[in-house]
């Protein structure tokens, strides 16, 4: 498993060579629990909607299709999300996006993956956030990318799968953004292609 800081990237391969198949994105947090005193006096904990998207783009940018909470699927099947989580509680990933790279169309070049607070809940209330990618044909971790951090924002680019030649690399990205679906982050992430 690799451990990914902002802006690097990885080749992804099959721990034994070869190319992979299958694998999902998974999604995960915990909501930052109130401390002390004050804490308990202006609140925190509860729960907080953040929801995981992709997104897929041909060579020139175009966007030919999404998967998320509204659409779980692509028109063609290849992408499946497992649906929507509101509370982001329980261990584990708490939204999982199924990609089976056999049968994305040749068109598609970039996957682009994003998660956002519904709600508009700041990433200030979020804590132990995650993205991981995850080869579904042997359910063996392959790069991890934590997205914990506080700030203001309420969206973040967590990372991008680009075709390169008969596989595909991943990049994480971190980049923080505002809004409540991933089409209030579009410019963001166009920027990022």
């Amino acid at each position: 498993m690799v451990s990914l800081q902002k802006g690097q990237s990885v080749r992804l391969e099959k721990s034994g060579g070869g190319s992979l198949t299958r694998v999902a994105m998974g999604l995960g947090w915990d909501v930052r629990k109130a401390k002390g005193f004050f804490g308990k006096l202006v609140g925190g904990g509860g729960e907080i909607d953040l929801d995981a998207s992709c997104l897929l783009f041909d060579a020139q940018g175009n966007l030919l299709d999404q998967v998320w909470f509204r659409q779980l699927s692509t028109r063609d099947g290849s992408i499946v999300h497992s649906g929507d989580n509101r509370t982001g509680a329980g261990d584990g990933d708490d939204e999982v996006i199924q990609v089976d790279l056999t049968r994305l169309p040749a068109t598609v070049q970039t996957l682009l993956f994003t998660v956002n607070s519904f709600m508009g809940d700041s990433f200030d209330r979020i804590e132990n956030a995650y993205c991981r990618l995850v080869d579904s044909t042997t359910g063996k971790e392959m790069a991890r990318y934590d997205l914990t951090g506080a700030g203001s924002h309420t969206g973040q680019l967590m990372a991008k799968l680009t075709r390169n030649g008969d596989g595909w690399d991943m990049k994480a990205l971190g980049e923080r953004t505002s809004g409540r679906t991933f089409q209030d982050m579009m410019q963001t992430i166009r920027a990022s292609l």
